[in-house]
């Protein structure tokens, strides 16, 4: 515990004390019911952070004060009634039962949402100037709205005080509308409101009046900022200091929330949630040199993921607070783990980024790697030992969703055998590690390495398992988690029988060597071909993407495929889209490559020396049909129990021979999150 004696020292915000300086930061969570109510998932979610030890948890990112702020497709919470006033005191109470503190982050989005959708509203700006991530057109604001979304702050503030929660947080980042008032390339007014420094300040001082008013000087209340906007045109690290002592000398701040850069378009926007291909803290200074200008507590979170980073951030003097938002995801007993000396079994976070990219596509935030996050009313944290029969597991296959079954299966007392072909864990997970921007993925599976050998799993790497074999192990459950193999042979014009296409997984694992002028053909769109891009032009490769989606990498996050593009451009890699391939022949010693517009049908030829293909993957189901017949489940997974988070009605059920079942890419191709799930919910009850 000396180690992190910083990390656990109280301090008060206001007057209310935060029992260590780990903070849970705003974001949407996506949880909440369709008119913006909180529901025992959304409770269950922070309960957990709470019961791990987190000092503060922030919730409700972005959630709005006004009725013409859009709660949009991330479900915020709604401000607007006094029917959120009970749910806010069912929040309040367990959290507190278990030593925790609760705040919700407040704001008017301004441009920054959708209007076709809720209220069909007209959205509105100091200028009317569009959004370019939502493609947002909006009014310029009048007075009259303004005096009204001011009263409509405090009113919301006061819904807040009076459901029991211990403070709130401004929202002056992201381009919101207080921060819209700031900035000189949103704000054009040449009325009371906009042209010179203490105009553009004004709207947000009469916020802040406003709220004071309403809740009084004990409430917390505290403003979350950017540092820098990152435009050329916008507010640099010095204006965002200025503006920040600016607010400081009011008295009306309770704490500073600092993060880098805007988010206005989507090249920014990869800035505010640092992926794996960001260094640790990349935006630390910006934090540091707004603490320097005031007196309040100054919180920062981005691309904090362990406790020693957090531990020298704090005792460095840096900040007050880190925010470990994305590590409380991947991990909600982080600090429960620490005070446990148990830092090697925290699960880490690996900057994945699917928690906030299902949230940009309006989806409920899960982590890629712990498949029990917001799921706490069925999937557990804790895997609890069995207090039935024990049983020996067998498991095939070393990928993500092997590694969570054995661990489970383990974790449940069970005798456990892992049997992997390959000389290390990882499946396909390992692969995506070798891409350029993705090495940090590994994580994954240096947590489940490390777990299995506390549990004392018996593992048999480089071992090809066959049907005698694992008869031979005459097991109780066999889990098949085999995964699945390039699926190259769709189109026969390919060419793939006569080697004249290899996929993605042959040239990040370097079994093919990349060639000199590259064509890649990717009709998944998700991270597999943009990873084999990257590393063809790491590697000095000429390279053209083709696709026939919308755009390459379509289905990659909001948050992730920017770092893709920067990469892709600064290498000259051409994208196209629109385009299908329809064969692939030999001329001499090159390859050409018949593309057709799905439009329009007219064909053309690209030339080259290589062709890599990646059109996701064919379940491996050979061993699965050799053993199936003798199971006594004959394979089958009870998808009502499943779905319903119940044990499978074959465990406990008498017989001779083993249960069967096969679970991850063997079955269907889908995600790492989905055979992690998979998994989780199949095993948990053995």
């Amino acid at each position: 515990m000396a180690q992190f004696d910083a990390l656990f020292q109280p301090l008060k915000i206001n007057n209310l004390t935060i029992r260590n300086r780990i903070v849970s930061t705003a974001h949407a969570e996506v949880y909440a019911t369709d008119d913006g109510m909180t529901t025992e998932r959304y409770i269950k979610y922070y309960e957990e952070k709470a019961k791990g030890g987190v000092g503060l948890s922030i919730c409700g990112g972005s959630s709005v004060v006004s009725i013409d702020s859009p709660q949009g497709w991330w479900k915020s919470v709604n401000l607007t009634t006094d029917r959120i006033i009970p749910h806010f005191q069912n929040l309040a109470d367990v959290v507190h039962k278990h030593g925790g503190k609760i705040m919700i982050q407040i704001t008017h989005m301004g441009r920054r949402s959708r209007w076709d959708g809720g209220n069909w509203s007209t959205l509105v700006s100091p200028s009317g100037i569009r959004e370019p991530v939502h493609r947002a057109t909006c009014k310029t604001i009048e007075i009259e709205e303004m005096q009204r979304i001011i009263q409509d702050y405090a009113k919301a503030a006061g819904r807040v005080k009076a459901g029991g929660l211990d403070g709130i947080e401004l929202s002056a980042v992201h381009q919101h509308l207080i921060d819209q008032f700031w900035s000189p390339r949103v704000n054009q007014r040449d009325d009371e409101w906009g042209g010179s420094f203490e105009n553009r300040m004004r709207f947000g001082i009469e916020v802040l009046k406003a709220v004071r008013e309403e809740v009084g000087r004990d409430f917390v209340v505290g403003l979350r900022i950017c540092g820098d906007e990152f435009h050329a045109d916008g507010l640099n690290d010095e204006d965002m200091k200025e503006i920040a002592a600016y607010y400081n000398k009011t008295g009306l701040i309770d704490f500073f929330s600092v993060i880098g850069s805007g988010c206005d378009t989507h090249n920014t926007l990869a800035n505010v949630i640092p992926n794996m291909s960001y260094p640790p803290e990349p935006f630390l200074h910006l934090a540091a040199g707004i603490k320097e200008v005031v007196d309040v507590p100054v919180m920062h979170a981005q691309n904090i993921k362990d406790p020693n980073q957090a531990e020298r951030i704090l005792d460095g003097g840096y900040v007050d607070f880190v925010g470990m938002t994305r590590a409380h995801i991947a991990d909600p007993h982080l600090i429960a783990k620490i005070k446990l000396n148990q830092v090697d079994q925290i699960r880490q976070c690996v900057g994945a980024n699917y928690c906030i990219d299902r949230q940009y596509q309006g989806l409920d935030v899960l982590c890629i790697q712990n498949a029990a996050t917001s799921r706490e009313e069925t999937m557990p944290h804790i895997i609890e030992k069995t207090t039935g029969t024990l049983r020996k597991v067998v498991v095939i296959g070393g990928g993500p969703a092997g590694m969570e079954a054995a661990r489970v299966s383990a974790e449940r007392g069970h005798d456990v055998i892992l049997i992997e072909k390959k000389a290390e864990l990882g499946g396909q997970i390992t692969i995506a590690a070798k891409a350029p921007q993705r090495d940090q993925i590994a994580g994954i599976t240096r947590w489940f390495a490390l777990e299995l050998a506390r549990l004392g799993v018996d593992l048999r790497l480089d071992t090809a398992a066959d049907e005698a074999m694992v008869r031979e192990l005459n097991a109780d459950v066999i889990i098949l988690a085999t995964g699945g193999q390039p699926f190259l042979t769709q189109n026969p014009q390919w060419g793939a029988d006569e080697g004249l296409v290899v996929s993605s997984w042959d040239i990040l694992t370097g079994d093919v060597a990349p060639g000199k002028n590259v064509l890649i053909y990717d009709t998944i769109c998700e991270f597999s071909g943009l990873s084999a891009a990257d590393f063809l032009a790491h590697n000095g490769a000429q390279v053209e993407i083709v696709t026939d989606d919308i755009k390459p990498g379509a289905a990659v996050g909001g948050t992730t495929f920017p770092t893709y593009y920067r990469s892709l451009y600064e290498r000259e890699v051409i994208m196209s889209s629109d385009l299908l391939l329809e064969k692939v022949y030999r001329e001499g010693d090159k390859l050409v490559a018949v593309l057709e517009n799905e439009y329009t049908g007219q064909q053309e030829e690209r030339v080259v020396d290589q062709v890599v293909i990646e059109n996701g993957v064919r379940p491996d189901e050979q061993m699965y049909y050799q053993l199936k017949q003798d199971s006594r489940n004959k394979g089958q997974i009870d998808i009502e129990a499943l779905y319903d988070a119940k044990p499978q009605p074959a465990l406990s059920e008498d017989g001779d021979g083993y249960l069967l079942y096969r679970i991850g890419d063997c079955v269907s191709q889908r995600n790492t999150h989905a055979a992690i799930y998979d998994a989780l919910r199949l095993c948990k009850d053995f």
